[in-house]
């Protein structure tokens, strides 16, 4: 299936580069295909594990606004297969807003009042809060993942994540309260048909995922499609186990 609602094209037509290096996290130097050289900003915090080596193939995002101090936005990894990888963290939050507040997602389908980064447990804040009239509280909790070591394999995390596991401890503790508790992965590579954990990455994030499901966590895994006019939602995933 795709999702009515989530075709979220990119705002100016992207262009092809190489990727030079990624440092400092959010800075990535570049040459476009013209040879020009120039430095982009990296909307990815992570390890971008396995998906940052020297003479890939990326996408860049041009913009001409005055208040950004870089002109290049790095979006996707193109894998030179027909497979793409995307880039920005920040996309997940926004693709899935839309598909709740559409009411695509069958299993959350219910909810009228979507409430993002509401304040909840321990000094944490929930993505997305979802109420509605006799029905109990749907915390969500979205996550990206673009690490795949195996053919058709995605994982998670793809570093160890001690942020991570404090959220699927906050997450258990909701459940335990009686409300829902969903944990929601969007896989953001169009070359993987299944999901799993990275438990030798992070074993504590393993361990504290599994205690979350003995409290009632409920887990999602959602794919994408994604070309380098738009990124939309697609199929579910199975986990595997």
């Amino acid at each position: 299936m795709t999702y009515r609602s989530l075709h979220m094209r990119f705002q100016t037509e992207l262009v092809p580069a190489r990727l030079i290096r990624r440092y400092k996290r959010f800075l990535a130097d570049c040459t476009l295909e013209d040879g020009r050289e120039v430095t982009a900003h990296c909307s990815n915090p992570g390890s971008m594990l396995g998906l940052a080596e020297p003479g890939m193939r990326i996408w860049l995002e041009p913009n001409d606004d005055p208040k950004r101090k870089l002109n290049y936005g790095w979006r996707l990894i193109d894998q030179e297969n027909g497979h793409f990888t995307g880039v920005d963290t920040s996309l997940p939050n926004r693709a899935i807003k839309a598909a709740l507040e559409a009411r695509e997602i069958d299993a959350l389908s219910k909810y009228g009042t979507i409430r993002p980064e509401v304040k909840y447990a321990e000094n944490s804040r929930i993505d997305f809060l979802l109420t509605e009239p006799g029905l109990p509280d749907t915390y969500v909790e979205v996550k990206s993942a673009t690490l795949s070591r195996s053919p058709g394999l995605a994982e998670f995390p793809d570093s160890v994540t001690k942020r991570g596991a404090k959220h699927l401890k906050d997450l258990a503790a909701m459940a335990r309260l009686g409300h829902r508790a969903v944990l929601l992965y969007l896989v953001q590579r169009t070359d993987c048909t299944e999901f799993a954990l990275a438990a030798d990455i992070d074993p504590g994030y393993a361990a504290a995922f599994a205690d979350a499901r003995a409290a009632g966590l409920e887990t999602m895994v959602i794919a994408t499609h994604i070309t380098p006019q738009e990124i939309a939602l697609a199929d579910h995933l199975p986990l595997k186990e």
